[in-house]
């Protein structure tokens, strides 16, 4: 059987391996450098260059209630009695050294948990299950924070009582969170189950203006979020699409100002795209794709096309026009001219355009994270910033499938690393996906490289001084799944005297559901999050695992071009183990595993046809 070894990860093609063992071998697929990362130290208080600091406690107030202009509800004194109420200690064992490779676990919570009419949904079960998360070792969760519900009534009107409220109940059940502040749709992409458009009178500019969204090169709007080339144009009741996000994220942090002082969040993701990544919506369910297609470049509305038009201009090609010979969305890369073997993405215009397509992107991520700086300064908490997982065409020389979404990744060029880069002016948090994948089990004609994916991106982040966290894209409860993501949380596995050689920041596990909470699956999350822990008791002190979270202060100066570049030459990454050494199970639950990868991939297949 062949042997797939590259870049310190050895997968084999059709072998499954369970609790770190390889236990079966035979199943289908249709049934089926050396740079050490140095350890978190305690910042000291000198003085920076920055000459402000600012605190949650100064920033006056509209509102003390739900954050609704002209509806004070004044519930603030109370609703911090309620979530005063003192707790006996849970008794807990620590061993200091270990817990250093302590890595904390959040859980998203399901996406519909506020409805569309802004109403908390099924408190009292809610509350249940976050009591059992708690209870298990469980380190906080991650809330959708939608644009669409908050501000659906008309420009500046915001509605926060339903996220009081939630944060509230989170805070009651000894949990940290993480909230992202969705500027997207929910609705269309893989694993959605409810529909929350954008605020409807954002909706119904489009309607005078469809250019205000994504277009495909056949006219095809995509109307998840706003094209980023209506980023500094001010469409919007007066507003460009910045100062819109820019306004949103102000006015949550005036109401969530008691949660803020109180450090319950630990860090904002700030939405930057589709599915709240930082990527065109190259790929989307809705308008027809099917996995593995390779997708479709989306900058064919009328801001982007005449941006590309001067910029073509001023690099002395007026005649270079964006391409019309890059196939369609569920196109393979040899079937199209553009991404074939020495196509149009190998000349002097097709990197121009990449380079140019790429960097919109960057520039984007960059001026709404600057935004997101000013709006949390002085805040105890970090930004965010995902990046999807797009791990399809991985293992072709065009990779098209990132390419289309807006990473220029090679294999002589680092489409990642640029982007950690900016991030780093930022002191964000790299966030990305597809931590539970494996090669072995996906479709062979996708030419996936899931894992060499992974190992590649979390690199590049750590080169660049980053912390870095992570998802699992797709919904599993199986011990491969936790095994595969706990190696990609500690690559190098644990150190028994101190902090591991590298280790994330945090994992983020998809998602909280009936599913997940019944007693087979949860037993086996359990197990999970103590492996994630070091087999340390749950820790409510991050400082003991060496995360300190100082005052946000503001952003470095922007990055040079220049340095931009730089970043993109391509780096061996670090060196991956075959497997975890904190593995999850062992024989007595593989024909569980194996009948749930079988069912996954169905379900995989089921999706995509």
């Amino acid at each position: 059987m062949e042997k797939l070894v590259q870049g310190g990860i050895g997968t084999r093609n059709i072998r499954l391996e369970i609790g770190g063992r390889y236990v079966y071998e035979g199943i289908p697929w249709w049934i089926g450098g050396a740079k050490r990362v140095c350890t978190a130290k305690k910042p000291t208080t000198t003085t920076t260059k920055h000459a402000f600091k600012l605190d949650c406690r100064n920033v006056k107030k509209k509102n003390p209630g739900c954050g609704c202009r002209g509806r004070g509800r004044g519930v603030g004194v109370a609703l911090k009695a309620a979530i005063a109420e003192p707790k006996a200690p849970i008794p807990t064992t620590y061993d200091d050294p270990m817990l250093a490779n302590y890595v904390p676990v959040y859980v998203m919570l399901p996406l519909g948990v506020v409805t569309n009419d802004n109403v908390l949904e099924d408190r009292e079960g809610l509350e249940k299950q976050l009591k059992e998360l708690h209870g298990a070792g469980v380190d906080g969760v991650m809330v959708d924070v939608w644009w669409g519900i908050v501000e659906s009534k008309g420009p500046q009107q915001y509605d926060w009582s339903a996220y009081r409220d939630l944060f509230q109940l989170v805070q009651h059940c000894n949990l940290k969170l993480q909230a992202i502040m969705s500027f997207h749709q929910c609705g269309g992409n893989v694993g959605d189950s409810v529909s929350i458009p954008i605020p409807k009178w954002v909706l119904q500019i489009g309607v005078s203006d469809p250019d205000i969204f994504y277009t495909n090169r056949n006219g095809i709007r995509n109307k998840e979020c706003l094209s980023l080339g209506v980023d500094n144009t001010p469409l919007f009741h007066g507003r460009t699409a910045i100062q819109m996000y820019s306004d949103y994220m102000k006015s949550f942090r005036e109401s969530m100002e008691d949660f803020l002082e109180s450090e319950l969040l630990i860090d904002v993701e700030v939405g930057l795209g589709p599915a709240g990544e930082l990527r065109y919506p190259s790929y989307s369910r809705t308008l027809g794709w099917v996995f593995p297609g390779i997708g479709e470049f989306q900058c064919y509305d009328k801001y982007l096309k005449a941006d590309f038009k001067e910029a073509a201009t001023k690099a002395g090609h007026p005649e270079w026009e964006l391409p019309d010979n890059a196939g369609q969305s569920n196109d393979t890369p040899e079937s199209t001219e553009f991404f074939r073997s020495n196509g149009t993405y190998t000349t002097e215009k097709g990197k121009f355009f990449l380079t140019w397509y790429s960097n919109k992107l960057l520039i984007h991520g960059d001026e709404i994270l600057d935004e997101a700086n000013k709006a949390f300064l002085g805040c105890k908490l970090k930004l965010a910033a995902k990046v999807a997982g797009i791990h399809w065409w991985y293992k072709t020389e065009s990779h098209a499938a990132e390419l289309t979404a807006g990473y220029y990744n090679l294999n002589d060029r680092d489409g990642y690393r640029p982007i950690a880069r900016m991030l780093s002016r930022h002191d964000a948090l790299f966030n990305f996906t597809c931590l539970e994948m494996r090669n072995s089990e996906q479709r062979p004609d996708s030419r996936s490289g899931a894992q060499e994916l992974v190992q590649q991106v979390l690199s590049g982040g750590w080169r660049e001084k980053l912390e870095v966290a992570g998802e699992n894209a797709l919904s599993r409860y199986d011990r491969a799944a936790y095994n595969q993501i706990l190696l990609n949380a500690r690559p190098n596995g644990v150190n028994k005297k101190g902090p591991p050689k590298l280790r994330m920041f945090g994992v983020t596990y998809l998602r909280l559901s009936d599913e997940l909470m019944e007693k087979t699956n949860f037993d086996i999350f359990k197990t999970f999050v103590r492996k994630m822990h070091a087999d340390q008791d749950y820790c409510p002190d991050p400082e003991k695992y060496n995360h300190y979270t100082n005052p946000m202060l503001r952003s470095k100066e922007k990055i040079a071009v220049e340095d931009l570049v730089e970043a993109t030459k391509a780096v061996k990454p670090y060196p991956w183990h075959r497997e975890t050494d904190m593995s999850v199970g062992g024989v007595s639950g593989v024909l569980a595993d194996i009948l749930a990868i079988i069912l996954c991939i169905f379900k995989q297949r089921r999706n995509q046809d």
